[in-house]
């Protein structure tokens, strides 16, 4: 009886807390947009170079994540998120330390392709949603549009059933991946950094076949990269995290009022007062008002100028999609 309590005891204890959990999480998420902007920034810069990167963001940035979660997989036992808040994963069945090749990979299935085809589905539904004032006559597109903010809500609801229940201690899983993964999540202790990992048997490198010899140098250059991307991420991590200290710190003693107020656009052309856009010079539709200048123009419009360029067309002010706002005038 004795050792059956300790043993809870001792599960309890691995156990990380919700705040650790969504923690981790938050962390994984924070880095794809912290890394487009510093790849928007230097394709800004310098377009012939770093054009196609951000072109092909997403697609680059899941290569580069899936070698360095496979990475950490294979010697940590956890993802990147997961190990820099000490937390590894184990086997459900058998509590195992050591995750076997099959649940590596559902592990980087659920960490890295499903993420990144939920990310394009999404983008692909809010393109095709902005173009709703056109006359949608594909049966498909039309189901699509129909169904697909339940299968979203279904996502979201279910993953925060697991929180909810992972909080309350009626489970050991956050989210149905990490579920479906085969895994737990556990505190990393100090006895488990003294486990050794499987060894596998070595062999020197004159009896090794040519074929062998190339896997071996494709191998050892694939770790080279996930170790210089692992080792990049976690700089860029700690640096994040300071940013993020010192300019909420400085947030604290400025105001919205002691901002310096911007000049007056100085396009003087009285035309824009008329319910014409500025962009496209016709009759507005589906009118959209631009918070950072007060300029009004087509949804559509606006809405592909902003994606390509990030400014007002008028003013040239910065500005992003979440400056949109939709306008409904009485007489419509």
């Amino acid at each position: 009886m004795a050792q059956h309590g300790a043993h809870l005891t001792s599960v309890e204890a691995d156990r990380p807390t919700i705040f650790e959990v969504l923690a981790q999480e938050s962390l994984s998420t924070t880095i794809r947009p912290a890394a487009k902007h510093a790849i928007k920034v230097l394709a800004e810069n310098r377009p012939d170079r770093f054009g196609w990167m951000l072109q092909y963001f997403d697609e680059v940035y899941t290569v580069l994540d899936f070698i360095v979660q496979n990475h950490y997989l294979n010697k940590y036992g956890g993802s990147f998120a997961e190990n820099f808040y000490d937390l590894r994963r184990i086997v459900s069945s058998t509590k195992s330390p050591f995750l076997p090749r099959n649940l590596k990979w559902k592990s980087l299935i659920c960490l890295v392709i499903l993420p990144y085809l939920k990310l394009k589905v999404d983008k692909l539904f809010e393109d095709i949603r902005h173009r709703s004032h056109y006359t949608i006559k594909d049966g498909i597109t039309k189901a699509f549009l129909g169904v697909y903010p339940y299968i979203n809500m279904i996502w979201e609801g279910t993953n925060l059933w697991y929180q909810l229940a992972y909080m309350f201690g009626k489970s050991n899983y956050h989210s149905w991946l990490l579920r479906y993964s085969g895994t737990e999540l556990s505190r990393i202790s100090e006895d488990d950094l003294w486990i050794p990992s499987p060894q596998t048997p070595v062999t020197s490198w004159a009896d090794k076949s040519f074929q062998k010899k190339i896997i071996s140098i494709c191998s050892k250059l694939f770790k080279w990269t996930a170790v210089s991307l692992s080792t990049g991420v976690s700089v860029a991590v700690f640096f994040l995290q300071f940013l993020d200290w010192w300019y909420q710190r400085e947030d604290k003693a400025v105001s919205l009022t002691s901002l310096p107020i911007p000049d007056p656009p100085q396009d003087g052309n009285e035309e824009l007062s008329a319910p014409v856009c500025p962009i496209c010079n016709q009759k507005r539709q589906n009118e959209t008002a631009l918070s950072v200048s007060g300029h009004v123009f087509c949804y559509r419009c606006i809405y592909s100028y902003i994606n390509q360029h990030g400014s007002c067309p008028v003013s040239s002010y910065p500005a992003t999609l979440d400056h949109l706002i939709k306008l409904y005038p009485p007489d419509t």
